[in-house]
């Protein structure tokens, strides 16, 4: 019985640019459960904070803002990495639209970093819930609805492309996200006061992330591979 190993190909070479695009897009698996469990981590250990009441954003005004502040900041550079995974893999402008589209998004996250919301619902403990907006809590809601907004276009162009690449379930389930990242966000703006309202921001948060890991590992998969 023969003991000999199989060489590989001698002609075989690596493509740089293709190893690139796989490695942008493997951010976008990460932004969203690295966001999550951060926040998530947050919630359960700063006092007064209640999840049946109050948005992750509102961790900004607590003691700890800082970490969620960073969680926004790096969250939002995994976003930009890999809008320019999807600009690079995507043919054409549908490739530049999900590009500028999922960039809009990870500057908002920026955006939202910058400007906090205002306290409302009891948080921070001892503190008052602002009578009227100031303009950082109006700022905040601005760079929300850019990036939710954003997601949902985004969610639309790629699976826009994913119905062209024959991968019906994962168009399918871009477009149902998009619909439900809008309507969450504009139900959740609108109930803000309310459980019923902070739990239609979560689903819009949540199903936000949750859309943005599998597109990208859909897509991480569809790029060629790099060893030609």
């Amino acid at each position: 019985m023969s003991n000999t190993v199989p060489s590989t190909t001698p002609n075989a070479t690596f493509d740089r640019g293709r190893a690139v695009t796989k490695s942008l897009l493997g951010w976008g698996v990460l932004a969203g459960p690295f966001y999550l469990v951060v926040g998530l981590a947050q919630a359960l250990l700063v006092p007064g904070f209640d999840l049946s009441r109050h948005a992750l954003s509102l961790l900004l005004v607590g003691p700890l803002g800082w970490i969620q502040a960073l969680n926004l900041v790096l969250s939002g550079l995994m976003v930009l990495a890999a809008a320019l995974g999807f600009a690079r893999l995507l043919p054409g402008g549908r490739g530049v639209a999900a590009g500028v589209l999922l960039g809009l998004y990870g500057v908002s996250l920026f955006g939202a970093a910058l400007f906090p919301p205002d306290p409302m619902g009891g948080f921070p403990p001892g503190g008052t819930d602002a009578a009227t907006a100031s303009v950082s809590g109006l700022l905040h809601l601005v760079a929300g609805a850019i990036g939710f907004v954003s997601l949902a276009a985004a969610a639309i162009v790629v699976g826009g492309w994913f119905r062209r690449e024959g991968r019906r379930g994962a168009a399918i389930t871009s477009y149902v996200a998009a619909a439900v990242i809008v309507l969450g966000f504009l139900g959740g703006a609108a109930l803000a006061m309310v459980p019923a309202g902070v739990a239609l921001l979560w689903l819009a948060v949540v199903v936000g992330w949750a859309w943005l890991a599998i597109a990208s590992l859909t897509a991480y998969r569809m790029a060629p591979s790099p060893v030609l």
